[in-house]
């Protein structure tokens, strides 16, 4: 046998003895769902447990102030606040905060406090949940990592009641009281106070300037990619011989939206400009006929299939922008038997897109059960679909490791009566929805993954 072919051999040796030692060493750990080892018995790993299924079946049901408050009436604005418990919000901006209040309109004020006084009771096997701890929360969001929101509007709601959750201990960013002239795409965030309480207690990441890194961010990107990148996107999945030389895909209905690559790389920037460790992910609002309004094959099948092709090409890039800003810090044994085990600190969790509600100023509690649409509103009897084709294609954890999929939309869905006074999609502030959001997703990545 010529000495190069032993050589290949016996190197493949070698490679199957690496491979069914570290199958033997880390083989246990991967069965249990995680690469990573864990100091906890496995009883202590159920109690800790509240994975979105259970978190999602449960019930609204009458908080502890519910009978001190409900005969109150709302009288003024800031009735909003004391009714939810907050004692400001860190955005500058009067009429944004009564329209995210729910408090600008007085023939609704009969809404309050009723609209507050539910709290959100997890499913049976939901048991690991706990009430958010605020400082705690702070500090996660300096130390570990802070978080990026990505999305419409509705992610904006997320935002603002993060800025009242965090009063305090954040400044908000920009002041809209500055100008009457913001585009509704203008990069927000939420900066860690010096005058905090507790800033004297926080371990601070090298790099860290509180002047310049954020803990909290959101930047609207309504469909996740830029118009350019969708009409690509669009014109290559047509079968052959289709004429595309006249197809602009887009129709009239307004859309902000930038380069998937241009924000990826935001999030994935290092100190001090950016410190994020988990980018919040929503879309679905804004994927209609009336956005894509010359899909192939035309409309909500057209636009179901551009999402399902656009969702697979997000996901690749978002998953490769994780692993290679990951890589950097990976030491120099990065594979192989005396590699260091280094788990991604950053991570992307897709939030479910809840539907809207007709008729939802006309109701006063929330509901037990989902009721079905009586027509079509925009899309919103299609939105559930669109959370399906982002649930399936993240089953998939072998290619998207650091991407997961929380479909915790049902508590909204379940609530007609905590939209802001203007509509029935957007989420007021203070009545438990985004409030449980936060709560929900500092708990998943804590404890679940």
């Amino acid at each position: 046998m010529p000495a190069t072919a032993r050589l290949l051999k016996d190197l493949k040796k070698v490679v199957l003895l690496v491979v069914l030692i570290l199958v033997a060493l880390y083989g246990a750990k991967w069965k249990r769902g995680s690469p990573v080892s864990s100091t906890l018995t496995p009883s202590e790993d159920f109690s800790r447990s509240c994975t979105p299924q259970a978190y999602a079946a449960g019930q609204w049901q009458r908080g502890a102030l519910f009978e001190a408050f409900s005969t109150s009436n709302m009288t003024q604005p800031h009735d909003a606040l004391v009714f939810a418990g907050f004692s400001g919000c860190a955005s500058p901006c009067d009429f944004c905060n009564l329209r995210q209040l729910a408090a600008d309109n007085e023939k609704q004020y009969d809404r309050f406090p009723r609209a507050h006084l539910y709290e959100w009771a997890p499913g049976d096997a939901c048991t690991g949940l706990k009430p958010l701890d605020i400082e705690r929360f702070v500090k996660t969001l300096v130390e570990d990592g802070g978080w990026f929101l990505v999305g419409d509007s509705v992610s904006e709601n997320h935002f603002f009641s993060l800025s009242c959750l965090l009063y305090g201990h954040v400044i908000a960013t920009p002041d809209f009281t500055e100008s009457e002239h913001w585009e509704r795409d203008y990069p927000q965030h939420l900066y860690l106070s010096a005058s905090s309480p507790i800033i004297s207690t926080i371990d601070f990441p090298k790099g860290f300037d509180i002047n310049k890194t954020p803990l909290v961010s959101f930047k609207r990107i309504d469909v996740l990619f830029s118009k350019q990148e969708l009409i690509e996107i669009h014109r290559a999945i047509q079968p052959p011989g289709v004429d595309m030389s006249e197809n602009t895909l887009f129709g009239e209905e307004a859309v902000w939206t930038t380069a998937a690559d241009e924000y990826l790389t935001q999030f994935t920037a290092p100190l001090p400009g950016a410190n994020y460790a988990t980018m919040v992910v929503s879309t679905g609002a804004h994927w209609t006929v009336g956005t894509f309004g010359q899909t192939i094959p035309e409309g909500i099948d057209g636009v179901l299939n551009l999402f399902e092709h656009a969702m697979k090409i997000w996901l690749h890039k978002t998953e490769t922008h994780i692993d290679m800003s990951s890589r950097t810090s990976r030491p120099f044994w990065s594979f192989g038997p005396f590699a260091k085990k280094v788990k991604s600190r950053r991570r992307a969790v897709v939030r479910a897109y809840p539907a809207g509600h007709e008729n939802c100023h006309e109701t006063r509690a929330p509901w037990t059960e989902i009721h079905p649409f009586s027509s079509t509103h925009w899309n919103w009897n299609y939105l559930q679909i669109f959370n399906e084709i982002f649930e399936k294609l993240l089953v998939d954890k072998i290619r998207y490791p650091n991407i997961h999929y929380l479909g915790i939309d049902r508590p909204a869905r379940l609530r007609p009566d905590a939209h802001i006074t203007g509509d029935c999609l957007h989420i007021m502030t203070g009545a438990g929805v985004l409030e449980g959001w936060t709560q929900y997703i500092s708990h998943f990545i804590t404890n679940e993954l």
